[in-house]
């Protein structure tokens, strides 16, 4: 009788594995678990934020500080940091400039809602770094995806948005439905949604462009959403002529392409868009675009600006539904000028391309030498492995990869290591702060575990 596996490993040593390692965490963070249960109870179930419960070990650590690709909790544990804020810190933390202006900032106000000329600056830099657009200023990404959303359908007066199974765009709840033999519904597990999704979006697979075309063809799809690279279950990397095919299409059948880079600004300056020479009619970018203060950014090319305007002139007097308080304050264009000018540079890009390449060349060498179905993929600085054979090639294959067993005995197991990397997926990052030799642990970490589940 042949011993249950899962991704290759004999489900019972995964399970020892998996147990050891959680009490050797446990053992090692005293003072985190103390302050947890003295402190943590006046949130709700224990965490600020509910996705904070995704970490896989026995119990949060409690952060000290962290600098540069480096967390210290108050354990006196020092971290490699690979996750880097699931990409909000990508480029490190607290970067110098940014930093820098924030002080300076801080002393001049915080938000006033009028621009300064650090946001003329900043709106100059926004095009000489993604592309000419006309920009508008969010404070999250699902915002922004929010916003531009909304202008795709004043200015095509359809009401569908196109999205990709397994896509990844915020919270925003149009991108919130899923693929089920071959129907779009509403995804399984949200809370306290009532509404029927389907009426405002329909959803096909990544790398489908035959199901994009007949939804299109439909006649009432306002835009197409999409994420360059599918990032948040497992990557998948698009096929060859794939983004042609849908700039392609969107014209020919009057939808708007709407390209969400808030993960895959890890693929060069300029993001994946500009890396690729791709033409959105709109682009959406946040989490680490102004450094690690909560900034998006999203813009639309001027043929889009200019359907905006009429159509806005066109309607009632009123509320549009669109913008925060909060968002365009001055903080952030203090920030996005500092990091788009001297922290997301060219070199900086280097730096991340040429040591995420070694880290991806080193977790395909353990994983060849120990033998496990798996793979690795990379985009820019962004590396993730996956428990599965690969390549992926939609959003239910990558689904199906996910091994959460593994992943969250593989994650604690390298954070025992000193190595942190994204609770949701197996993705880490490559800042311009990381060393050659955190890298070089990261893989040392990875070899000594993979040796062990697969000896």
């Amino acid at each position: 009788m042949t011993a249950e596996k899962i991704a290759g490993i004999p489900a019972d040593r995964l399970a020892t594995f998996a147990a050891r390692e959680a009490k050797r965490y446990a053992k090692a963070r005293p003072k985190a678990k103390k302050a947890l249960e003295a402190g943590a109870s006046v949130f709700l179930d224990g965490v600020p934020l509910h996705w904070m419960k995704d970490w896989p070990m026995p119990h949060l650590p409690l952060v000290a500080k962290a600098q540069g690709a480096v967390i210290e909790d108050i354990d006196g544990h020092t971290i490699d940091d690979f996750c880097l804020g699931d990409t909000g810190s990508m480029f490190g933390h607290s970067p110098a400039p940014v930093a820098k202006a924030i002080r300076h900032q801080a002393r001049r106000g915080l938000t006033y809602m009028l621009p300064t000329e650090e946001a003329l600056e900043a709106g100059r830099l926004l095009s000489q770094t993604f592309g000419p657009m006309r920009w508008q200023i969010a404070t999250t990404a699902t915002d922004a995806n929010r916003f531009a959303i909304r202008v795709a359908r004043a200015v095509t007066g359809r009401p569908k948005i196109l999205v990709f199974n397994g896509c990844y765009h915020g919270t925003v709840d149009d991108a919130m439905v899923e693929l089920v033999n071959g129907k779009t519904q509403n995804r399984q597990g949200l809370m306290g949604q009532i509404a029927d999704l389907t009426l405002g979006a329909v959803c096909v697979e990544f790398n489908d462009l035959a199901a994009v075309e007949a939804a299109l063809a439909k006649g009432d799809v306002a835009a197409i959403l999409t994420e360059p690279v599918m990032t948040n279950s497992c990557m998948v990397l698009p096929d060859a002529g794939f983004h042609d095919g849908l700039r392609t299409l969107s014209r020919r059948y009057g939808a708007l392409l709407i390209i969400d880079e808030t993960h895959t600004i890890s693929s060069g300056r300029g993001g994946y868009t500009r890396v690729h020479s791709l033409t959105p009619d709109m682009f959406v970018v946040g989490k680490c675009v102004a450094g690690g203060m909560p900034t998006a950014v999203w813009g639309m090319s001027e043929e889009v600006a200019a359907r905006y305007a009429t159509a806005n002139a066109a309607r009632a007097s009123g509320h549009s539904g669109m913008g925060t308080t909060l968002s365009a304050n001055p903080m952030q264009f203090a920030c996005l000028k500092a990091n788009l000018s001297q922290v997301m540079t060219a070199k900086a890009y280097a730096h991340m391309e040429k040591l995420a390449e070694r880290l991806s060349h080193g977790l395909r060498k353990v994983i060849t030498r120990v033998n496990a179905p798996w793979h690795v993929v990379r985009v820019g600085a962004r590396v993730e492995f996956i428990c599965a054979p690969g390549p992926l090639k939609n959003g239910a294959e990558a689904g199906l990869a996910h091994q959460p067993k593994v992943e969250a005995a593989l994650h604690t197991a390298l954070l025992n290591q000193g190595c942190l990397i994204a609770p949701f997926h197996n993705m880490m990052l490559i800042s311009p702060a990381t060393k050659k030799a955190q890298v070089d642990r990261l893989i040392a970490a990875f070899d000594t575990a993979l040796s062990e589940l697969f000896a």
